[in-house]
């Protein structure tokens, strides 16, 4: 198997065990807590589930296009048409949510089976109009359900994020900060290299403040 391969199934077995963690968390979600603020400026929970399944259905689309052999457009309608039917939807009861998410995983997980060797070597479009590999759609997933679910603020935080995704994403960021930096700059402050990995990416994807440093550009 090639190392895109290899690196493929890890990622597909950590967003599945991500998906199942999302799921346990919203066993008992009440309609009041779907109100309820997160840590996203302006989005409840309902707004952050009803991102979630949209999210999957966008991947879903995407590597459905990209086996035919077509590169397709994750929203199409771009930022508008996207943030629309997040609005839209989320509103409705706790229920109605979660059975929404739930079979949004579900629909998305049989894509991954599906896909053909062409859907995984082809290309799509973000929501920003950037080319992205279907060979990586399936770790952007995974960032989505780690980190949107401690969003959530139902007793799962970022330092319940998993190891697997913490390592991948760490090795991510930090090429992400290297190339944003000035020479000289490139290296993480020596305050954030002491941070557990955990509490490091919590930074990176600014999601938790760190005497001493500054709010990084991030997720």
């Amino acid at each position: 198997m090639s190392d895109v391969g290899r690196l493929l199934n890890e990622y597909v077995v950590g967003c599945a065990a991500a998906h199942q963690r999302l799921l346990a968390a919203l066993e008992i979600l009440t309609d009041e807590q779907c109100r309820g603020t997160t840590a996203l400026p302006g989005w409840t929970r309902g707004h952050v589930l009803n991102h979630l399944a949209r999210n999957a259905d966008s991947h879903v689309h995407l590597l459905q296009c990209a086996s035919r052999g077509e590169v397709g457009e994750q929203y199409p309608g771009g930022a508008v048409a996207r943030n629309a039917a997040i609005e839209e939807g989320a509103g409705r009861a706790a229920e109605q949510l979660v059975a929404d998410v739930r079979r949004s995983i579900y629909a998305l997980e049989a894509q991954w089976a599906a896909t053909n060797a062409q859907g995984w070597q082809g290309e799509g479009l973000n929501n920003a109009g950037a080319t992205i590999p279907m060979n990586d759609v399936v770790f952007l997933r995974w960032r989505e359900v780690e980190v949107h679910t401690s969003d959530l603020d139902l007793g799962v935080t970022w330092q319940q994020w998993s190891a697997e995704y913490v390592r991948y994403e760490l090795d991510r960021q930090v090429m992400l900060w290297r190339s944003r930096k000035s020479m000289g700059m490139t290296v993480l402050p020596e305050a954030a290299l002491r941070l557990p990995p955990n509490h490091r990416l919590a930074w990176l994807l600014r999601r938790t403040e760190v005497e001493g440093l500054a709010t990084p550009d991030g997720f």
